[in-house]
């Protein structure tokens, strides 16, 4: 699908902390400290219709019992769910905003379409065509079929085939993983064993969160097709039986990280 198909609706974020014109002031900014992604709070009527936005800069030098109704920000911006997103974050781009709150017809309050959702319907479009390459090697050099399939894998059960991961790439994909752009792992699927193909470091930046399962595009190999599969060989020379086995180095930078030290 071409970006200028993709929907709103398809990347907004639902799930998204409001409150209401009659809360306080005070319960607000509590509330804003540790909760919100947006730096601010839209805010909704009794029939859940957006009736504005608060954020941070409304509530400065406002006493606590304000309501919200008197600080709030009522001419807003939105988008539409069936606003393309190209459309979208065009309207982002010009006004200076970092999301749009999505409403329909009705003005009813629908999620939210951040800049974040935009970058992650990219790094997802270009997965696929990774998947899809690791695919067509494996049958290659197997000359069996290779199923693929979308589901959620556990990450504790993931068997590495990379020996090593850099600590500066696991404070990027931590962040990525937080903010919801982290792309969809890679796995294979052999027998009773899952394997790990590609995003060792997105995996372990998981396993340092607590994060238990994460999205993957899951390959699929039958044992008896395939009795000696080079990944699971890779695996096996390598010591590698769970996450735990792959060494952190924190001496050197990723190959795709460049360094300079400044005023030399």
């Amino acid at each position: 699908m071409e970006f200028d198909d993709i929907r709103v609706e398809a990347y907004m974020t639902e799930a998204v902390e409001t409150t209401h014109p009659d809360e306080w002031v005070t319960d607000v900014v509590d509330r804003l400290r540790s909760q919100s992604r947006y730096g601010g709070l839209p805010v909704l009527d009794d029939d859940g219709r957006l009736a504005g936005f608060v954020g941070a800069i409304d509530l400065l030098g406002v006493h606590g019992d304000e309501s919200v109704r008197a600080v709030m920000s009522r001419n807003l911006v939105v988008a539409r769910p069936e606003m393309t997103l190209q459309d979208a974050a065009r309207v982002i781009f010009r006004t200076g905003h970092q999301f749009l709150p999505v409403v329909d017809d009705e003005e009813a309050f629908l999620g939210v379409v951040s800049n974040a959702d935009v970058v992650r319907s990219q790094i997802e479009r270009t997965t696929p065509s990774k998947v899809e390459s690791t695919r067509r090697m494996l049958e290659s050099t197997h000359d069996a079929a290779v199923g693929v399939e979308e589901d959620v894998v556990v990450i504790s059960e993931l068997i590495p085939t990379q020996r090593e991961v850099y600590a500066d790439e696991l404070d990027g994909r931590a962040y990525e993983l937080e903010h919801g752009l982290a792309e969809p792992l890679i796995t294979l699927v052999y027998g009773e064993e899952t394997l790990l193909v590609d995003g060792h470091h997105r995996a372990l930046a998981a396993r340092e969160l607590d994060i238990e399962e994460m999205r993957a595009y899951v390959l699929v190999v039958d044992p008896t097709e395939v009795p000696n599969l080079g990944l699971r060989k890779i695996a096996r020379l390598g010591g590698l039986d769970s996450l735990a086995d792959v060494e952190v180095n924190d001496d050197g930078h990723h190959p795709l990280v460049e360094m300079t030290e400044l005023g030399a």
